[in-house]
Parts: structure tokens; C-alpha cells; sequence
């Protein structure tokens, strides 16, 4: 009885206290499951924060952590999805157990970048280095040689000391003290040329031959001329009032040195000349390197160094100190045949069929050119009198070398008029009242060259603009006016054997 009792007051106890417990489990789990997603949440929003915000460099510059990258972005917003949404298929246990995924990034960007200037460094040639002292490019010459790795080498001390012995031997020369020689196409086979037809007087009075321009070069290389670019004399800058004005260049060499400008006319290898002992065309050898082709006896194209891009190319590479940082020559160009040997012209669409790949090989010739010290020049599209030529004949012109040759050869701000003869015999004509002046100005010209062949230093900057006359050195100068280029070179010892004289009169 007293047992049964016992029982009895027992039972309200045990059933108070399991209720308190299930009262304890309702209310208090649910809590413990919310903190432990909330804090699941925070986490993953951490690791998104941390994704975005990853630096910018390492998806620009490393291409390997690109995609290390990708993976911890993949891997943690799978993290991420799995804590809300228990969908673990996109989980990888693997790269979830990195919590250091932008460390890790900024790492490897860091160590790229360290990669990057090991091998700038690494690749520092000494030789061009020598070069380019040669060259007079002393401050490109010192950036370099101070990324060297090993400073110790007793060839960088040497170096060094070149650079400053070199510096201190210049002096500021005047741009508007120099000389601008051109030419034309040269005779690779005199007996071809001078073979009597129609056309040979005209290549007697106003070609070279490559064996002249061979022996030029020996004399104006001893007698201390220096190639310079057209834009080492002047270039255009803006002054304190907004306009574009032609500044002086400043150029530094040693005194003994005189500036020295050279250009060709009429790089195109025109139809006409075919067969008569020129280059046909210019070409890329087998190691990109600029030549010319021809075609032979048999019929058969052979590569050579038959004009003067390749023959001046050789004689800087064997004597650097002939060009000034690395300039050659500006080669002047009609449209109306095409460019550089290529039937380029719009003209051609109907008779070239192989007009497309003819303009891709001509732009990658043109732009090794470029890439080695050459500038390109509008010689006009139609090889035309623009002095005498109506204003729409005028325009009509540029209009068409705009289409169809500064697509090939690049954006050009030269022109060399045709035959010598600007569209004005007087410098105050160039003004924007001049509807002709103002075109070209249109177009993008700012430098213009005439034919003037006295020994006179005859380039003018005015405003906006640089007028230069030029210098033929050609058979009819040789041989009429040896007296006007004996500064330049020794005619006697210049003259082809196998030249004709006496050469032709005008």
C-alpha cells in the first residue's frame, strides 16, 4: 500500500520534469542550428568577398593563376551553396580545405612578376647593347645595362664607362643644319638598263646603279655624315595656348658629325621596269629579314640585295655609327601600281587574283620596315604635278593614296611631291587660306620635300610645318654638276664603269 503510494507521487514529478526537458529541446535547438547556419553564411559570404576582391593583377598577368583562381572561385561558392543548400555536388573536398585562396593568388602574382623581370633581364644582349652606344642611343643603352644581372661582369663596367665617354663627347646639333640625298630605284644589271631601247636614257640621267650606292655610302660614311629620321629634326607639339606647333628636335652627336636625310622615290617596281635589271619586288627572306627579289635569266625569282634597302640595312649593321639610333631612309611611294612590288591597287581587282594576299604580304613587309628604322612617304597616288593639277585633281589624289597605300604601309605625316614640285613655289603659301595646303594638312601631312640641289642647308620650320628641299644624287648630277655634290662624295670615284657617257642632256 505504501509502496503503490510512493508510486503515485512520483509519477506528476517525472512527468514535470520530462516536460521541462522537451520544453528545454523545442526552444533551445532551433537556436543552436540558426547560430550554427548563420555562421555558416558568414563564412561563405567571407570567402565571396574574398573572391571579388582578389587583385585584378593576377587575372591579367598570370595566366596560370587564372586558373587557380577560377578553381577557388569554383570551390568556395560551392562551399558556400553546400552550407545553404546541401548540394554537394559541386562540392570539391579537396580544394575546399584551402581557406587561403587570395594569399595564394597574390603569391603566384607576385612570383610571376618576379619571372617576368628574371627573364628581362636574362635576355639583356651586351652586343646590342654595344650597339646601340654605337648607335649614339646612350640613355636606351645605360636603362638596359642597369637590368643587367650580373653588374660584376667586367663588360658591364666597360660598357658603362662607353656610355659616359660616348655622352660627353656630343654636342646639341643644329636639325636645321643637315642634308637630305635621295634616289631612285637602283640598276642591279647596268647591261640590262643601258641596252639601248627607249627607256635607257631615262635610267642613265636619273638612276644609280647599286655599285654607286655602294661606293656613296664608303664616302659619306668617311667623310662623317650620320643617317637621321625625319622626326629626330622636328616634331610636332602642343604649346601653352593649344595650338600644334613644329619644334626643333634635339639631337646630340659628336662635332665632327653632320646630319645627313635619305630617301627613295618610287618604291613600287613599276610594270615598265621588269626585265630591265631592277628588283621587282620587296620581300621577307627566311629570317624575316627585308630583301629584294628579281626574277633572272631562267625565268627563276632569286633573292639579292639588288636595291637599297637591303644594301643600306647591311652597311649600318657594319657600321652602326652611320645612323643615328637606329634611322634609315623614307621611302616614297605612288598607289597607282600598287606598293612595295605588290599590285595592291583597287585598279588590280579584276587582274590580280591574288589581289587579297598580295596587300597581307605587302603590310607585313611595310611593317618590318618600319620595325627597323624605316619611314614611309605619300610620293602621291598618280605620280602627278600637284602644282599644276585643278584643286579637285588635287584632292581626288590624296584621296585615292589614302585608300589604297596607307592601309599597307601605315599612317604617314611625309610627303615628297612628285618631280620635285610642290604645289607652291613660295613657303608663305602654306598657310589654311591655301586650299591645297589646308588638304594635305587634312590628310595628315606635316613634313614636305621638294628637290633643291644646292649644297645649302635648306630646311624651314614655319608654325605648323617643316619644308625641306632634296639633293639628287643620280647619273644626270654626276655627270653635269659634279661640282654640286663634291662635298658629299668624289664623283670620279663614284661613277659605274658600265655606265654610258656621256649621259644624256634634259
Amino acid at each position: 500500500m505504501d509502496s503503490k503510494k510512493k508510486k503515485f507521487i512520483l509519477l506528476p514529478l517525472f512527468i514535470l520534469i520530462l516536460t521541462i526537458a522537451v520544453l528545454i529541446i523545442v526552444i533551445e535547438v532551433p537556436k543552436i542550428f540558426s547560430k550554427t547556419k548563420s555562421k555558416d553564411s558568414l563564412l561563405g559570404a567571407v570567402l565571396a568577398n574574398k573572391i571579388m576582391s582578389a587583385p585584378e593583377k593576377s587575372l591579367k598577368d598570370n595566366n596560370s593563376s587564372d586558373s587557380a583562381n577560377n578553381l577557388t572561385d569554383q570551390d568556395s561558392t560551392g562551399d558556400q551553396d553546400k552550407l545553404q543548400n546541401n548540394d554537394s555536388s559541386i562540392v570539391n573536398p579537396d580544394d575546399s580545405k584551402n581557406p587561403s585562396s587570395d594569399s595564394a593568388a597574390s603569391d603566384s602574382v607576385n612570383q610571376q612578376d618576379s619571372t617576368e623581370t628574371t627573364t628581362e633581364a636574362e635576355n639583356i644582349d651586351l652586343d646590342e647593347i654595344e650597339i646601340m652606344i654605337k648607335m649614339y642611343d646612350y640613355d636606351r643603352a645605360l636603362e638596359l645595362l642597369e637590368k643587367y644581372p650580373d653588374q660584376n661582369d667586367e663588360r658591364v663596367t666597360s660598357l658603362n664607362l662607353d656610355i659616359k665617354n660616348g655622352k660627353n663627347n656630343t654636342v646639341l646639333k643644329d636639325p636645321l643644319e643637315n642634308m637630305h640625298i635621295f634616289f631612285h630605284s637602283l640598276i642591279y644589271d647596268a647591261s640590262k638598263a643601258f641596252d639601248g631601247d627607249y627607256k635607257a636614257d631615262g635610267y642613265n640621267q636619273f638612276m644609280t646603279t647599286c655599285l654607286e650606292f655602294d661606293r656613296m655610302l664608303e664616302q659619306l660614311y668617311e667623310r662623317d655624315y650620320v643617317l637621321v629620321a625625319m622626326h629626330d629634326l622636328a616634331k610636332l607639339e602642343t604649346d601653352e595656348n593649344g595650338n600644334q606647333v613644329m619644334v626643333p628636335g634635339e639631337i646630340y652627336l659628336p662635332e665632327n658629325k653632320k646630319l645627313l636625310v635619305l630617301s627613295v622615290d618610287d618604291v613600287n617596281y613599276y610594270e615598265y621596269m621588269e626585265e630591265d635589271g631592277f628588283a621587282n619586288k620587296l620581300v621577307l627572306d627566311q629570317n624575316g629579314n627585308v630583301t629584294c627579289s628579281m626574277l633572272n635569266d631562267q625565268g627563276m625569282t632569286v633573292l639579292g640585295d639588288y636595291d637599297v634597302v637591303p644594301i643600306l640595312d647591311k652597311f649600318v649593321e657594319n657600321h652602326p655609327d652611320f645612323s643615328y639610333r637606329g634611322a634609315k631612309g623614307i621611302l616614297a611611294l605612288t598607289g597607282y601600281e600598287g606598293a612595295l612590288g605588290y599590285r595592291t591597287d583597287e585598279s588590280y581587282k579584276d587582274i590580280n587574283p591574288n589581289l587579297e594576299a598580295d596587300i597581307a604580304e605587302a603590310k607585313k613587309v611595310a611593317q618590318a620596315l618600319r620595325d627597323t628604322g624605316w619611314e614611309f612617304a605619300s610620293h602621291s597616288w598618280g605620280h602627278i604635278d600637284l602644282n599644276i593639277v585643278t584643286l579637285e585633281s588635287f584632292q581626288h589624289d590624296a584621296d585615292r593614296w589614302e585608300k589604297n597605300v596607307l592601309p599597307i604601309v601605315g599612317e604617314t605625316d611625309i610627303m615628297i611631291y612628285p618631280f620635285g614640285s610642290p604645289f607652291s613655289l613660295s613657303i608663305d603659301d602654306y598657310n589654311y587660306d591655301n586650299p591645297r595646303f589646308a588638304y594635305l594638312k587634312q590628310k595628315g601631312f606635316d613634313y614636305f620635300c621638294t628637290v633643291d640641289g644646292s649644297k645649302q642647308y635648306t630646311t624651314s620650320i614655319r608654325g605648323d610645318f617643316l619644308l625641306q628641299g632634296r639633293r639628287n644624287l643620280d647619273g644626270y648630277r654626276m655627270f653635269y654638276n659634279p661640282e654640286m655634290v663634291d662635298d658629299l662624295i668624289d664623283v670620279d670615284y663614284v661613277f659605274d664603269e658600265a655606265r654610258p657617257l656621256p649621259v644624256p642632256p634634259l
